[in-house]
């Protein structure tokens, strides 16, 4: 029986199929070149005796996943895995265009075949499940829905074990964490997956190159739910395992909830180049759909910020930076002279955030107030002194107050101006903290401010429900090279490729101090502030390639105008995006991604300490000239790594561009087209 479903521009071509006794059913992609088969069958060993659902994937008839079993573990009852049967079959296929807020694309589209099938256990307890899989061109996806029946409402899940098997033994790029409470900031390590020990925590992403695709695991829609990782197999050193966020309260215990529900997507994104996956937008597309009627308010753009990052170090600054209205008028004024949209107010702007009783951050300041400054501030003034300059303030928070406050502060931050809020400090997310997410989210959009959360978990799409979530940290961002050298050319090469696959990410660019790896040294206190380890251009090309529609600009006043090179490319980027496409990259190594605002195309590139050498194709170009204002590093970048080589060239969507990036360099370039 066929039916087709409309609702606005989504249409769903709807399949009801009878069962008497099926074992295994498949679904492909809408170009059916990925097949997902779901299959009923006896367990091999070491699994317990019985029949289980299994998953496989193939692409072009490559193996992507072997046969990978599912189980779901609840406390004070059995675990559903064995005995179960297929008792129906659903299929449809979707399609649908869509504009978001803001982002990487001006419209998405959404395709995919779906495969539901409605389980039932054979044996008491008698439950029944739904386990539905969507097949896209770029990726697949699975959830599972726990059906309202008699015995079964209520319920807690202690353990969700979706496992991945891949081919023979990939070679991977993991983020490992010490916990579950973190702030999601780690390298991507290029490793065999054996090489990881079972037990450790793996991040999302899990980055894998097979012999003929690219793979990464992540997860999607993440509401009222745990939050997911993987570890590796203990019996399969090719497999992973999910691991959800343990809660607080009760940490024997993952998730807390009643039947009906549904699990977040789990998300099997796949390329046939590392750059195909950060193109796609499979996380959104799975994503619930906009969920504010008026979104005219929301800005992306760049924002200063003010000392935190860069120091006390001012030589243009009258007496000596720190939290008040006069430092951060210089850096408003800072903005307001590069063209920026917001200003970045970070902490103790209302007192100490943090209990001096307890260590550092790890709990909120129980007499902080949120709707009081301190004397030496007046958010109200800097908010009417950067307006009339056109720049909008933004005040960061600690998480707790938030929790506790944000029904008083937000309608206060709406009636004084402030555009929007940092929120800081979560490093968890178990269930009780997604809900955290959610809940400020919306109390922000219902009092017009966007949202900047920091210490935060990667992305799932939340974006797309409430486009006020401009951006969120949950990376090893350039902060780090305060205080240590972990933020290195290799680093930067393999973010695009892993955490930026999840969705936007605040890692603060623009740093102006360039060192090379040889000479970069840490600084602090009240000398000038934090080096980075790359050249000038690396640090322009990070706006063009990292994801975010609130970039913030990380150094200060001071050195934007003592070294000013590059500072005209910052004047003119934007960070919302109408295209973006991948020329061509490989994780650690170098990146060269290109980008479209309107009529204008950006180009940003990234290479690792050896640097890269390579011609491209403009065809990505319309019709007509183009005039190409090219930031890149020069001869003697590798002595001046703070030099441009900056220079005009009328180009054509015929024309080659050979692209020349140093050692721990990359270029920016800016494609106008010639009226």
């Amino acid at each position: 029986m066929k039916r087709f479903v409309q609702f606005g521009s989504l249409v769903f071509i709807v399949f009801w199929i009878p069962i008497s006794s099926l074992h295994a059913a498949t679904v492909s992609s809408p170009d059916a070149r990925i097949v997902v088969t779901a299959e009923i069958k006896a367990n091999p060993e070491p699994y317990p005796v019985g029949e289980h659902l299994y998953y496989s994937i193939q692409k072009d008839e490559h193996t992507i996943l072997l046969d990978s079993p599912f189980r779901i573990d609840f406390k004070g009852m059995p675990a559903i895995a064995t005995g179960l049967s297929i008792v129906d079959v659903k299929h449809h296929a979707a399609y649908e265009t869509w504009q978001p807020v803001c982002g990487t694309h001006a419209q998405i589209t959404t395709s995919y075949n779906e495969l539901t099938l409605i389980l039932k256990e054979s044996n008491l307890p008698n439950r029944a499940l739904t386990f539905s899989i969507r097949a896209f061109n770029d990726g697949i996806a699975f959830q599972y829905g726990l059906e309202e029946q008699e015995g079964f409402t209520n319920f807690i899940i202690t353990k969700e074990l979706s496992e991945f098997h891949f081919p023979n033994d990939p070679t991977c790029w993991i983020g490992h964490y010490p916990s579950h409470a973190t702030h999601q900031e780690t390298e991507y390590n290029k490793m065999k997956l054996s090489e990881s020990e079972p037990g450790h925590i793996i991040a999302c992403p899990l980055l894998v190159q097979l012999p003929n695709a690219w793979v990464a695991l992540t997860e999607a829609n993440l509401v009222d739910w745990a939050g997911l990782y993987y570890t590796r197999h203990e019996r399969f050193p090719n497999a992973v395992v999910s691991l959800l966020s343990p809660r607080i309260d009760q940490p024997d215990v993952a998730v807390i909830s009643k039947a009906p529900r549904i699990s977040p997507w789990r998300v099997v994104m796949i390329g046939e180049r590392p750059g195909d996956l950060i193109e796609s937008n499979i996380i959104v597309n799975l994503a619930d759909p906009l969920a504010l009627e008026d979104t005219d308010w929301i800005e992306p753009g760049i924002s200063a910020w003010d000392r935190w990052w860069c120091g006390s170090y001012a030589p243009d600054f009258a007496g000596k930076l720190g939290v008040d209205n006069a430092s951060m008028k210089y850096f408003i004024d800072l903005a307001a002279d590069m063209g920026w949209e917001y200003q970045l107010v970070d902490w103790e702007w209302y007192g100490p955030p943090f209990d001096p009783d307890k260590p550092f951050g790890s709990a909120g300041n129980p007499a902080a107030d949120l709707t009081k400054s301190i004397d030496a501030i007046d958010i109200p003034e800097l908010v009417k002194y950067a307006a009339d300059k056109g720049v909008k303030i933004l005040v960061w928070l600690d998480w707790e107050n938030a929790d506790r406050q944000m029904a008083r502060a937000f309608p206060l931050y709406e009636q004084w101006g402030v555009a929007g809020v940092k929120v800081d400090f979560m490093a968890r997310d178990d269930q009780e903290m997604v809900n955290f997410y959610h809940r400020l989210v919306k109390m922000a959009a219902r009092h017009h401010l966007t949202v900047d959360f920091h210490g935060a978990y990667k992305p799932t799409g939340l974006r797309r429900a409430y486009p006020n979530l401009l951006t969120r940290e949950g990376v090893l961002g350039n902060e780090y090279s305060k205080w240590s050298d972990r933020i290195t050319p290799t680093h930067d090469c393999v973010l695009p490729f892993t955490r930026m696959l999840c969705g936007p990410m605040d890692y603060t660019p623009g740093g102006f101090r360039n060192k090379t790896p040889e000479t970069f040294r840490i600084v602090g206190g009240d000398a000038p502030g934090p080096f980075v380890m790359n050249t000038r251009a690396h640090q322009l090309a990070q706006f063009v390639v990292y994801e975010s529609p609130l970039q913030v600009a990380c150094d200060s006043p001071y050195n934007y105008r003592a070294a000013p090179a590059g500072t005209d490319f910052l004047k003119v980027v934007p960070t919302t995006w109408d295209e973006s496409r991948v020329i061509d990259g490989f994780p650690g190594e170098f990146i060269v991604m290109v980008r479209l605002h309107g009529e204008t195309w950006y180009l940003g590139g990234l290479a690792n300490e050896a640097g890269k050498t390579m011609d491209i194709s403009l065809d990505f170009l319309g019709d007509g000239a183009y005039t190409a204002t090219i930031y890149a590093d020069p001869d003697e970048a590798a002595d001046y790594p703070d030099r441009l080589n900056i220079y005009e060239k009328k180009v054509t969507a015929k024309d080659k561009l050979t692209l020349v990036m140093a050692g721990s360099g990359g270029v920016a370039i800016q494609f106008v087209p010639v009226e």
